[in-house]
């Protein structure tokens, strides 16, 4: 019986101090799915997360829930993509009343402009996403003094496994023909992996996917396909996939599958990090151009 009761206390005190550390988390709100992957590479154990637009979600054309002006109640910090990206926010965080600093993960990268609107989808060159990383990491230090130091060894892991991924990305860009490497997407996300990488990407939407594509562009596209013989289209994991297919079918260019633009997956997807998005992509286009 005291060895029971021993092994009470034992579980009650374990028990205590786990639910403590939980407590003493940070609470991270990030708006969407790729800032909550980044946070969590920096924060590790010492941070709780939360992501207002999910796996799979358009963070373009996000509706915020009631829910979701608590969660940003209840942050410690919030981070942003800044750029544009997150229309919908100044509204969110009216209604929220929260104080929370806000942390915007672009800051100091030099944004690109695509038909007079700047590109916020920074993210898709692995460069800028060493950037973003180390902006978290700076956030979340002035937010949690005590674990700063936790903080940077993480992202100095993070970090090294984000240079082997750029050089993973060249590698495989470098065994396509320079004359296969053009490819048509749904909307205008991949322009800073075009300057870093040198694919081009044409895309009848633009930087946004709440934008329309008219006519006139729709038949531009599918002559450049004819006349520069692009040889592949690619559907996005956020996008309607009609307009695509009927490029496709009025071209004869092949799909080469999905790529991942503005979110990850979920857990049993092909994209559920960061990581895991780069490579699905660079696999993607590697297969459909190569050869």
């Amino acid at each position: 019986m005291r060895r029971f009761q021993i092994w009470l206390i034992c579980l009650a005190l374990v028990t205590a101090a786990a639910t403590a550390r939980a407590q003493d988390r940070v609470n991270v709100v990030t708006s969407f799915s790729i800032l909550s992957d980044f946070a969590k590479n920096v924060g590790g154990e010492r941070v709780s997360v939360t992501t207002l637009v999910g796996p799979d979600g358009d963070v373009h054309v996000y509706t915020p829930a009631p829910a979701d002006a608590k969660k940003i109640a209840d942050a410690k910090l919030l981070v942003i993509n800044g750029l544009g990206l997150e229309g919908w926010l100044p509204r969110l965080l009216q209604a929220s009343g929260s104080r929370a600093p806000i942390i915007v993960a672009t800051k100091n990268i030099a944004p690109h402009k695509q038909r007079s609107d700047a590109d916020p989808h920074a993210w898709q060159s692995v460069a800028n996403a060493k950037i973003y990383v180390t902006n978290i990491r700076d956030a979340l230090g002035a937010a949690d003094p005590a674990d700063a130091e936790t903080f940077r060894a993480n992202t100095q892991a993070y970090l090294a496994e984000l240079d082997a991924l750029d050089r993973e990305v060249r590698e495989a860009i470098g065994k396509i023909p320079e004359s296969r490497r053009k490819v048509i997407s749904t909307h205008e996300a991949f322009g800073y992996f075009a300057s870093a990488y040198g694919i081009e990407f044409i895309a009848p939407l633009g930087v946004s996917t709440e934008s329309e594509a008219s006519a006139r562009d729709i038949a531009g596209i599918i002559t450049q396909i004819k006349t520069q013989k692009i040889p592949a289209v690619f559907l996005e994991n956020i996008s309607d996939p009609r307009l695509i297919r009927q490029i496709a079918a009025e071209t004869g260019a092949r799909i080469g599958g999905t790529l991942y633009s503005d979110s990850l997956t979920g857990e049993k997807g092909d994209a559920p990090t960061y990581i895991d998005m780069v490579r699905h992509n660079i696999r993607a286009l590697t297969s459909a151009l190569a050869n």
